[in-house]
């Protein structure tokens, strides 16, 4: 009789609630749920999402599958409850999603600069991992700045005091290591002949220290890459491009026939970072019948705690180890796990 009386009470309170129109007034929370994951082995509105011309590619058994949060910004009362009694959603605050004085226009903006900017830094890479180093090329020498009569334009700078130059940040990263007036020894090569010189760095003001060139990054191959995906934001895809970019160069499939998920950022150096939406995005790769899932390696303890039954997960810190992750599972092994 008890429990009876509550659910009694209880409808009678939500139907008083709905006639004054309180379960339909917006609150300033966000939902989160499981969005859509791509194949990016596959074909989106037809098209495939990486493309590559120029070469021969493979074609792959399985799939290897971004995933995606949904996010539902007009919300309401009943709408936030729902979300709240559901195992695969989340309610947050609004401004964890859109901050304050930036409009849903602006942050999807952002979102849409950071999903180009992963797509670049995924294809950078992917192209290192397949044997295609990048080039730090001086593009300007300043006037009257330390390098000027040492460097010239289309030097490609190879090292700074005996450590090699892999990416463009990891020259800036050596030049500002050190506090201006630093003697820095500076590796080059041009026109094929390596040589080095002694560059002191300098700053103007608050500024970080220089040593006065303008640098752009090549990466010469013999083939052209495009990654064609719309309707998606954030830098989350980077992972899943950059091994999809390789899956289609090699020879070899790396996902042995199976459905693999997963997620992660990726710099130059195909260093993994963490995402946010883990909890979403497991539920969204185990509706889409995935196999497996690779996590980057700080958000483990996320996703151990909202860990999907029949969904193992794999622990990714680099491209490298993803990829070394494939091949355990390829091979019926067990990869390193969260």
């Amino acid at each position: 009789m008890r429990r009876r009386g509550v659910t009694v009470l209880l409808g009678a309170l939500l139907t008083a609630l709905l006639s004054i129109g309180v379960l339909a007034a917006p609150i300033p929370y966000v939902v989160l749920g499981p969005g859509p994951t791509v194949d990016t082995l596959g074909r989106q509105d037809d098209k495939e999402v990486i493309q590559v011309s120029g070469r021969e590619t493979s074609t792959s058994a399985g799939q290897l599958r971004l995933t995606t949060v949904g996010v539902q910004p007009d919300v309401k009362l009943l709408s936030a409850i729902a979300g709240w009694i559901s195992s695969d959603e989340a309610v947050v605050p609004y401004e964890l999603i859109y901050p304050p004085g930036q409009t849903q226009q602006q942050v999807e903006e952002r979102n849409a600069e950071d999903f180009a900017a992963s797509q670049t830094s995924a294809e950078t890479a992917a192209l290192r991992e397949l044997g295609y180093p990048v080039q730090v090329v001086v593009k300007t020498v300043a006037a009257g700045g330390p390098s000027e009569g040492v460097l010239k334009v289309g030097d490609v700078i190879t090292s700074v005091d005996d450590k090699p130059v892999e990416v463009a940040a990891s020259l800036t990263g050596a030049i500002r290591a050190r506090p201006a007036g630093s003697e820095l020894k500076i590796g080059y090569t041009r026109d094929g002949t390596p040589a080095d010189a002694t560059i002191v760095s300098a700053a103007a003001g608050n500024d970080p220290p220089r040593i006065g060139v303008e640098i752009e990054q090549r990466q010469p191959h013999p083939f052209e890459l495009k990654i064609d995906l719309g309707d998606i934001g954030g830098p989350s895809a980077g992972l899943m491009f950059a091994l999809g970019i390789v899956d289609k160069v090699r020879s070899e499939d790396l996902t042995g026939g199976k459905i693999i998920a997963g997620t992660g950022t990726i710099d130059d150096l195909g260093q993994v970072g963490p995402i946010g939406g883990i909890p979403q995005k497991l539920v969204g790769a185990k509706n889409a019948g995935a196999k497996y899932f690779l996590v980057p390696a700080d958000n483990c303890e996320e996703a151990v705690r909202n860990a999907q039954p029949g969904l193992p997960m794999a622990r990714v810190g680099t491209l490298d180890e993803a990829l070394t992750a494939l091949d355990a599972i390829r091979a019926g092994g067990t990869p390193a796990k969260c």
